[in-house]
């Protein structure tokens, strides 16, 4: 496959199917006027390229027993500790991101437990005894205001090449 620039219409897939991953794909190819075949080999290809990474299901952490969401700054001993820290928080499924930051702090981890006690036992267990980390600062959410992905930007896309379109419907 050669080089795939994201056009206008794959800016327009890409906004459907973001705001929901369950659409049909011949409803998208239905607002986007084109055939369902052009719109599975365009996701195709926005997957191939990586710009499309998966899709999920979204859970909702407290109806599944999860009413403590923390958002945790870590402090290295080290910053070149990063990766074999992260490998550790990784065996942890309370921790559900973790991210290298610049700033404060060296990582940055998102962390989702039963309640406050169940909270301080995993920083306890499961966070204290990882190698590498020297200390750090815990802020607790009481409420997620929106949470939604990247925005599709507009001028950030070339035109539609008609004659692409016509490759890809055939």
């Amino acid at each position: 496959m050669g080089h795939h620039r994201i056009d206008k219409l794959d800016e327009k897939i890409l906004k459907l199917i973001s705001g929901n991953a369950r659409i049909p794909f011949l409803e998208v190819a239905r607002e986007c006027n084109v055939s369902g075949a052009a719109i599975h080999q365009r996701i195709q290809k926005l997957q191939n390229i990586g710009v499309i990474k998966g899709s999920e299901f979204v859970l909702d952490a407290t109806k599944i027993g999860y009413n403590t969401c923390a958002f945790m700054g870590i402090f290295l001993k080290d910053a070149n500790l990063f990766k074999s820290v992260a490998n550790e928080l990784s065996h942890i499924p309370e921790v559900v991101e973790c991210h290298y930051t610049t700033g404060k702090y060296a990582m940055f981890i998102k962390i989702y437990a039963k309640n406050n006690m169940d909270f301080l036992r995993i920083i306890q267990e499961k966070l204290q005894p990882i190698n590498g980390i020297s200390s750090t600062e815990t802020i607790i959410s009481l409420n997620e205001g929106f949470k939604r992905q990247a925005p599709i930007m507009s001028d950030e896309f070339d035109e539609i090449d008609e004659a692409e379109l016509v490759d890809e419907e055939e």
